[in-house]
């Protein structure tokens, strides 16, 4: 996970454009509200959707809850011609810094 840069909450805007990788369940309960959902076992199937993102200045960044998926996932956007980094902490960082977060039923929102 070295070989890929760490993106601190702090220094995204709320509303960001972010790749989560979860789960569509954790998706609900929770996301910040520029991500991109692409849960990781259909990224492969979907990844033409994450077309926009090649030609930004700044890397794609990608968020799980806490970062155990995105070890997964950086390696193979990579590969696919991506400059991404992680979300370090993952959206349980996002979540315990006060950022924004919807949900899917407009409900208050959890990041388990």
């Amino acid at each position: 996970m070295s070989d890929f840069p760490q993106v601190q909450v702090a220094d995204l805007a709320d509303d960001a454009a972010i790749l989560d990788i979860r789960e569509q369940d954790e998706w609900d309960r929770g996301h910040a509200p520029g991500a991109v959902h692409i849960p990781m076992g259909d990224l492969p199937a979907r990844v033409d959707e994450l077309a926009p993102f090649l030609d930004r200045d700044e890397p794609l960044v990608v968020a799980c809850r806490s970062g155990g998926r995105v070890t997964r996932v950086l390696p193979w956007l990579e590969q696919q011609g991506y400059e991404v980094a992680n979300l370090d902490g993952g959206m349980r960082a996002w979540h315990f810094a006060g950022k924004p977060l919807e949900t899917a039923d407009g409900g208050a929102a959890q990041v388990p």
